[in-house]
């Protein structure tokens, strides 16, 4: 983490745009950064679902060159949808949580002018998250591909059977298994989907994955911490309705003989924090790891 000398000029905001009666939550936000001498935009989909008109909306391209920090209202979700779309731009995001306090989207609403004021004049902490790339491949041919700041997982349909799925790792084959599927997630999303199938926490400094079964049918597998420098290949080998997310994006209905080929990205997210941020006290919070202490 570092803290930069400089203060920022154009703040793109960004808002979950289903949650009800949050237009004017952004307004005032939009209103204090004004105020604080910042130019201000609103991301497309958020303004027209909104309907606020008293600022230039800017789709996430544009957005990433006329804005120098993109400030982020609504949960986890929200930040993931943004996260992928602004990663390859290199633009710094700072997250408001409305609602409960999320892993990603640190600043509680009800703080987020204490926490803004000295961060808008470049007294923060940066870190940067790596993400998870891949595709889908059929009969030799790529049918999809997809970005992830949290994880990929391949698991059956809703109403189906277990799916068989074959893991190579580097070229080498490591396990044919029998679950509900797999989860393979990068540092950040191990305390997402990945946490409740049962992986490791991994700390977003670690260089690394979790690949994680869901409810496998053999004991024995369990999960397993790579270093994300090489491959994860994941072969359908039977089962029904057989989907890929990454993230949020899906890609359902795959056979067997499909592969989910799975590797870092080039790209990284770019998160700010207020000063005193700390990982473990966000985790502390979130997982209720202070109950029982006096």
């Amino acid at each position: 983490m570092r803290r930069m000398p400089s203060g920022f000029r154009h703040a793109a905001i960004v808002g979950k745009y289903q949650a009800r009666g949050i237009r004017p939550v952004l307004e005032e936000i939009a209103y204090f950064l004004v105020d604080r001498g910042l130019e201000v935009s609103f991301e497309r989909d958020t303004a027209s679902a909104t309907g606020v008109t008293g600022f230039e909306s800017l789709s996430p391209a544009d957005m990433a060159k006329a804005c120098d920090i993109a400030v982020v209202v609504g949960g986890d979700g929200t930040m993931l949808g943004i996260a992928r779309e602004l990663s390859r731009y290199g633009m710094p995001l700072v997250g408001i949580n409305q609602g409960r306090l999320g892993f990603i989207t640190d600043v509680p609403i009800g703080q987020y002018k204490e926490a803004l004021a000295p961060m808008l004049a470049g007294d923060y902490e940066e870190e940067q998250r790596s993400m998870l790339e891949g595709d889908v491949w059929r009969d030799g041919e790529r049918i999809f591909e997809g970005l992830s700041l949290n994880d990929v997982v391949v698991s059956r349909g809703a109403t189906a059977s277990m799916v068989e799925l074959r893991v190579d790792i580097d070229g080498e084959f490591v396990a044919n298994m029998r679950a509900d599927g797999l989860i393979v997630a990068s540092p950040t999303g191990s305390t997402a989907y990945a946490l409740s199938a049962g992986g490791p926490i991994l700390h977003p400094s670690i260089a690394g994955w979790v690949v994680v079964p869901i409810a496998s049918h053999t004991l024995s597998n369990r999960p397993i911490v790579l270093p994300d420098r090489g491959e994860v290949v994941i072969g359908i080998v039977s089962g029904k309705d057989v989907s890929a997310n990454f993230d949020m994006h899906n890609l359902a209905s795959l056979i067997p003989g499909d592969q989910i080929k799975v590797r870092r990205s080039a790209h990284k997210v770019r998160f700010l924090h207020p000063r005193g941020w700390s990982y473990y006290a966000t985790l502390r919070r979130k997982l209720r790891w202070y109950e029982g202490v006096v």
